[in-house]
C-alpha cells in the first residue's frame, strides 16, 4: 500500500503531546500587537488544546502524528 502524505500546513499549525493530545496555538500573534497590553499579548504564547469537533479532521491530517 501506498504511503498516505502529511498535510504539511496542519504540520506547522498542530503538535502532538506524549499522551496523544492534539496542541494548536492561538491566531492573531503576529500582526497589530502595539496596541495590545502586554498581559493580552502573553495569552497569545500559550498552547491550547484542540476542540473535540475539530480532533477527527486534523486526525486525518496528521496520519502518522497522532497516536
Amino acid at each position: 500500500m501506498p504511503k498516505i502524505k502529511t498535510h504539511k500546513g496542519a504540520q506547522s499549525r498542530f503538535h502532538i503531546t506524549g499522551s496523544g493530545k492534539i496542541m494548536r496555538t492561538k491566531g492573531g500573534k503576529s500582526h497589530l500587537r502595539r496596541r495590545k497590553a502586554k498581559r493580552t499579548k502573553r495569552l497569545y504564547d500559550e498552547t491550547i488544546p484542540l476542540s473535540s469537533s475539530d480532533k477527527a479532521r486534523i486526525k486525518r491530517l496528521l496520519p502518522y502524528g497522532v497516536k
